[in-house]
């Protein structure tokens, strides 16, 4: 086959690109190693900033994340056994967030793009990019194909193969933290309704939402927790004493699993005919709501140069794609990486940094300078 753009990967990233592009008359294959079940079921970011809702409801797939989505106008901080409000609104000129998991944009993205009867094929895993001719090399029912492309865009993810296509232009930086999260889906009403971040001596936890009746809940634990040692009536406990809730919140769970904490970012994220967006390109630690936003961030620059480019023959904005992009990702890192470390506890920390830590939350939630700049990052940055 022969495309303008071939996309690999099939997550927010690469279905929303795919999207903009068909709206603009520009043709794309998308391929994806998973199954669509595997990927309209995988629970990840719940979180969308108000540019991210702005964008699916300018690109005509925003119906059902403005008739379902959870708008909150404000966070809360615990620390020192009280809640302390951040009134993201009011501080932010009108901006909000929005609750709608991941899962369902990319469900609402696949409509779109089946509706189209455009090229979007599952379990098509690829197994080599050459980003000097465009060329995507992927096995689909049980064949091996190629897929001849002007323009590659790898949106396949950390562990995808096409951040390893760009070779030795690339520089990685990287931070591992020594802390995890322990997220726990469960049938309980929220017992907020706004997230709650919680500094706790025990660790750190998060108290979110997927539904009205579904609560997704977080505890700071090791990265290599053993699952068998948290069981149910534990982790309720610790939710309970981190999160200041009573011992009626409990329900059943759904879903559990360890997620490791790192901060990754590769510069530049383009070379010759391949184009890195999303998590093949940036992670940051969830703490700051900022991994699904920055991929839909990244592909919004890219889809704006692709056009610039068939449609106009101006190659201006493919050239600038990698530094218009850092900006931003790396501000979020910034600021996730702020959050992470005002918020968890350290195994090694002592009084000190406990100390610090509980000053600099005092601090945000004191002066309406410190937390407008909390919430203007929270609620996305209009321009970076």
């Amino acid at each position: 086959m022969r495309t303008q753009v071939g996309i690999v990967g099939a997550g927010p990233a690469g279905l929303l690109l795919a999207h903009l592009l068909h709206r603009e008359g520009i043709e794309s294959v998308v391929l994806e190693d998973r199954s669509r079940e595997y990927v309209e079921h995988r629970v990840r970011a719940g979180v969308l900033e108000q540019g991210s809702v702005d964008l699916l409801a300018a690109a005509g797939v925003g119906e059902r994340l403005q008739r379902e989505g959870l708008v909150h106008h404000g966070i809360w901080l615990r620390f020192d056994g009280e809640n302390h409000r951040i009134p993201l609104t009011e501080l932010s000129g009108g901006r909000s967030i929005t609750v709608y998991g991941q899962q369902e944009v990319v469900k609402d993205l696949i409509a779109a793009r089946l509706a189209a009867d455009l090229p979007l094929l599952f379990e098509a895993e690829a197994i080599g990019v050459d980003a000097g001719s465009g060329t995507i090399r992927y096995r689909h029912a049980g064949d091996e194909r190629e897929l001849e492309c002007d323009v590659v865009a790898g949106c396949d993810g950390f562990h995808g193969v096409c951040r390893d296509a760009l070779g030795t232009v690339v520089r990685p930086f990287t931070r591992e933290y020594p802390f995890a999260w322990l997220g726990v889906l469960a049938e309980v009403a929220p017992a907020s309704d706004e997230l709650i971040y919680a500094w706790n001596e025990r660790g750190f936890a998060l108290h979110s939402m997927r539904t009205p009746e579904i609560s997704r809940l977080y505890l700071q634990c090791r990265p290599d927790e053993d699952l068998a040692e948290w069981p149910e009536e534990r982790i309720w406990s610790e939710l309970q004493l981190r999160l200041g809730l009573d011992e009626s919140f409990r329900g059943a769970i759904l879903e559990q699993a360890v997620s490791p904490m790192r901060s990754f970012v590769v510069e530049p994220m383009q070379s010759e005919r391949l184009f890195l967006a999303g998590d093949a390109a940036h992670i940051v630690p969830p703490t700051g709501a900022k991994g699904m936003n920055l991929a839909l961030a990244d592909v919004a620059v890219l889809a704006r140069a692709l056009v610039g480019r068939f449609r106009d023959g101006d190659g201006d904005g493919l050239t600038a794609y990698s530094e218009t992009c850092l900006r931003r990702v790396w501000r979020a890192e910034h600021f996730s990486w702020w959050m992470t470390s005002m918020l968890h506890v350290g195994a090694d920390a002592d009084e000190f940094d406990r100390r610090l830590q509980l000053s600099q939350l005092r601090y945000v939630t004191s002066s309406r300078a410190a937390a407008t700049s909390l919430a203007e990052n929270y609620v996305g940055l209009e321009t970076v």
